[in-house]
């Protein structure tokens, strides 16, 4: 059958265990997850989705996230949109798509911190296989640099790496108008104000701007006053002039508060952070490296990790690279010695090392949910000790960077082993290498020895230590419990 066809039938198996297209109100995707808004949460079918080959794992959050993997999910999702969109068959077909548009519209208008968060990392999630394709691109360019082989390629390389990083401000706007619910062009015609190389003629309150001054904050920050100004003429401008004057006053009075105020603040805010995360690696980066390992996965949990992605972007943006997520990284790297632990001090408990055989390799390519809500968090202990691993390799490379051996990641996204085509750094792509592998085989080995003496209680090794066929109940397999804490 045809890879096609296959995310095809995927999407048609999850439909009606998460109660089919009239229990939908909203559908979204980040790297590795199917997103799902809910009108009612009791028709899914937990188990049975779990049981679905192409399922890793399922998390309910205030959407319902199902674990489908990287590229997978990217494929499955228009599958199912495309179920979703069929057109009505009966009169309570229309009524249910009707109160699916109504329900959508209402989340739409909610405005908690997380969903403020969500609709954030919304922005630049789609922004992520271009990062990544750029690069490796970038990559490849500085080790021909290096090696001094065809020169007369390295500059198309380096047009082609670099040329989506010179516009990321455009579709930053393009996208938060989208999200935000104004015109998507007009909201990438102001942030491309930033990047305009006029403006290096314009002096704002004593300061001759710069392009690509403030970055992709100040374009988030010119799109969202767009939003606004658009919004607002929407209200008040008579219909028959709104095709003309509605574009003009957004562009002209978003564009104006940008140059003469945003790309200030933003740049000034830009460059702080730069210098932030410069400075806590240069003073405190063994300390601050351990924080934040360990102190990763629970962020994921909470959802509170997509604040970060307007900070990787921005370091990107400014340095070339980010230092952050490299260190961040080794959280999935003490998930993965803390379930190869289990899966030693487990050996009687078929169904547990069943789905830890399953789950390593994509937790080696740093996809670390199957083993996150598989494995460790329905364990418990397991968990706070793959937090101490990534401690330990965040540890690790932040000490490196203390000592003046930067690590970066030339885009955001992958991690574990996948992140090695991204890395870049200060001292050459040997030593690079050499210090994010030092820090995932640290975090590795914390993981799984942490794990190991003190992963497990005498009452948890009695529970989960035997044959599911000779007592253990049907939670004691990790991979078929729901997970107990909520992302």
């Amino acid at each position: 059958m045809a890879p096609e066809k296959n995310h095809a039938a995927t999407a048609a198996e999850i439909l009606p265990l998460v109660g089919g297209a009239a229990n939908i109100s909203s559908v979204a995707h980040c790297m590795t997850r199917l997103r799902l808004g809910l009108h009612d949460r009791s028709l899914v079918q937990d188990e049975a989705l779990k049981a679905l080959p192409a399922v890793l794992g399922v998390v309910e959050d205030d959407t319902y996230q199902i674990v489908l993997g990287p590229g997978t999910v990217a494929r499955v999702t228009p599958e199912f949109e495309a179920l979703l969109t069929a057109p009505p068959r009966t009169a309570s077909d229309l009524t249910a798509q009707g109160a699916a548009i109504k329900a959508a519209q209402q989340a739409r208008n909610a405005t908690p911190f997380k969903l403020f968060l969500r609709r954030i990392a919304n922005i630049f999630v789609p922004l992520i296989p271009a990062l990544i394709g750029c690069g490796i691109i970038a990559g490849l360019n500085g080790l021909l640099t290096n090696l001094g082989w065809l020169p007369s390629v390295v500059p198309a390389l380096a047009a082609i790496a670099s040329g989506f990083m010179s516009l990321i401000a455009v579709f930053v706007g393009y996208n938060t108008a989208k999200e935000f619910g104004g015109t998507p062009i007009l909201g990438g015609a102001v942030a491309a104000i930033i990047v305009y190389a006029g403006v290096a003629k314009v002096t704002a309150f004593g300061v001759t701007l710069s392009p690509g001054q403030g970055g992709v904050l100040g374009a988030l920050g010119a799109a969202a006053l767009a939003v606004y100004v658009e919004k607002w003429c929407r209200r008040w401008v008579p219909e028959s002039l709104d095709v003309l004057v509605t574009p003009a006053l957004t562009v002209l009075v978003s564009g104006l508060v940008t140059i003469f105020g945003l790309m200030v603040v933003a740049g000034e805010v830009s460059t702080a952070i730069g210098d932030f995360a410069n400075w806590l690696l240069a003073y405190g980066g063994a300390g601050a490296g351990f924080v934040l390992g360990g102190l990763f996965l629970p962020l994921v949990m909470l959802g509170l990790h997509q604040a970060l992605i307007p900070i990787h972007t921005t370091l990107i943006e400014q340095q070339g690279y980010t230092v952050l997520l490299p260190i961040l990284a080794m959280a999935g790297a003490g998930q993965v010695g803390a379930a190869t632990a289990v899966y030693f001090r487990l050996p009687h408990n078929t169904a547990i090392r069943a789905t830890i055989r399953s789950a390593l390799p994509t937790g080696l390519l740093g996809v670390g949910e199957p083993l996150i809500y598989g494995v460790s968090l329905p364990l418990g202990r397991p968990f706070v000790t793959a937090c101490v691993g990534g401690a330990f390799g965040g540890g690790f490379v932040g000490l490196f960077n203390m000592l003046g051996d930067t690590v970066g990641s030339t885009a955001i996204g992958p991690s574990g082993w996948a992140l090695f085509p991204l890395l870049d750094g200060n001292r050459g792509l040997g030593g690079t290498v050499a210090i994010y592998a030092g820090g995932l085989l640290t975090g590795y080995l914390v993981g799984f020895f942490a794990t190991y003496f003190f992963g497990f209680s005498r009452q948890l090794l009695a529970d989960f230590n035997v044959a599911p066929e000779h007592g253990a109940t049907a939670s004691a397999d990790p991979a078929k419990a729901p997970a107990t804490t909520r992302v």
